[in-house]
């Protein structure tokens, strides 16, 4: 029996400085609406992959990358100083590397999708749902 190839995907922070690849086969999906999360994206909640540390590997711009561990949860943000944009990195306990979905440059795979810290979503949250959708500005 053949075995199953597991592609890379390669992903980069906005202005491209930043590039990594890893293999698309994530652990988890988790859609974070912790107050960390919704100040860090300025957003209702972050999406963050899990993935295998061994299945990472940067291509560029490791130099540029600015890392924040919050004190209190074991919370961490890593930025390119460049652009500012989110970028992998790996967890505080060092047992897996998280991927911001965003920056990937293709869609992930993944085993479970899950909405973590609901209870500190944001109140307004739900009315996105409804939202006026368009491919560009409404004109």
């Amino acid at each position: 029996m053949e075995k199953e190839m597991i592609e890379t995907i390669t992903g980069s922070c906005l202005c491209g400085t930043v590039r990594y690849e890893i293999k698309n086969c994530f652990d988890k999906l988790y859609l974070c609406h912790c107050t960390q999360c919704q100040k860090i994206s300025g957003s209702i909640h972050v999406s963050n992959l899990f993935g295998s540390v061994d299945t990472f590997r940067w291509l560029s711009g490791e130099r540029n990358i600015q890392r924040y561990d919050y004190p209190e949860r074991g919370f961490t943000n890593a930025f390119c100083r460049k652009c500012g944009c989110g970028v992998p990195y790996l967890n505080q306990r060092g047992t897996a590397i998280v991927v911001r979905s965003g920056t990937l440059n293709g869609e992930p795979r993944f085993s479970n999708l899950s909405k973590i810290f609901y209870s500190e979503r944001a109140e307004w949250s739900e009315l996105v749902r409804s939202a006026k959708i368009f491919d560009a500005f409404p004109v």
